[in-house]
């Protein structure tokens, strides 16, 4: 399918997947959407402690930039493990300039490793930060019981409505530890109702911008 880079409105970049009329981040701002979303409702209940993190949706590797930027501020040792079944390419990452737009030239050679290292095995980004990254569909997942955080930032169920079912929500709900957390910027009725009939326990919570609501969903047993 073609893509393009396009401008969001905080000035940060995304990829528009033109013949969907999909972007992989919000139009109304890529960073702040970011920043909303998985660090303020969901990196930040989690507090000096070891964590591992699950991204649904790797894509251009800005939630785990944002997040290793933030895991040094929050002096947090990271396990990440990214799945993505369509990788971004190089000259599509260059366009995006993610490390210009965070200020974050001190990690510029990170950002890099995280898309130059191998698939399927785990690597040290940084000293606090490891990363695992899988090429695989969402509903392949088999971790049980392993992650503190799941950061859900799929293709929108518009798009892809089979990655917002309960079969893929009981995935999440398994891969969790108990008192794990769920973060998406979704507030669609039917995927609130698919985590619930799962096990989930789930907050509406404000959205980012150009967004009314977001969810946040909890595997308390």
């Amino acid at each position: 399918m073609k893509r393009k880079i396009i401008t969001t409105a905080d000035g940060s970049k995304t990829i528009q997947i033109e013949d969907w009329n999909e972007q992989y981040h919000s139009i109304h701002g890529a960073i702040q959407e970011a920043y909303h979303v998985f660090i303020k409702n969901g990196l930040s209940l989690f507090k000096d402690r070891q964590l591992s993190i699950l991204e649904i949706g790797f894509g251009t590797g800005l939630n785990a930039l944002i997040t290793l930027l933030e895991s040094k501020k929050r002096s947090l040792d990271l396990t990440y493990k990214g799945i993505e079944a369509y990788p971004v390419v190089p000259e599509e990452l260059e366009q995006l300039d993610y490390i210009s737009a965070l200020n974050a030239g001190n990690l510029e050679q990170d950002f890099l490793s995280m898309h130059q290292t191998s698939w399927g095995q785990s690597h040290p980004i940084s000293a606090n930060f490891s990363l695992i990254k899988q090429q695989i569909d969402f509903r392949d997942i088999s971790d049980i019981d392993l992650f503190d955080l799941i950061y859900f930032d799929a293709f929108g169920a518009r798009v892809q409505p089979e990655l917002w079912t309960e079969e893929v929500f009981a995935i999440m709900f398994k891969a969790l530890k108990k008192d794990g957390v769920l973060v998406t910027y979704s507030a669609k009725g039917s995927v609130r109702r698919a985590m619930q009939a799962v096990g989930f326990v789930v907050e509406r919570l404000p959205g980012p911008p150009g967004k009314r609501e977001m969810l946040r969903a909890l595997k308390v047993s």
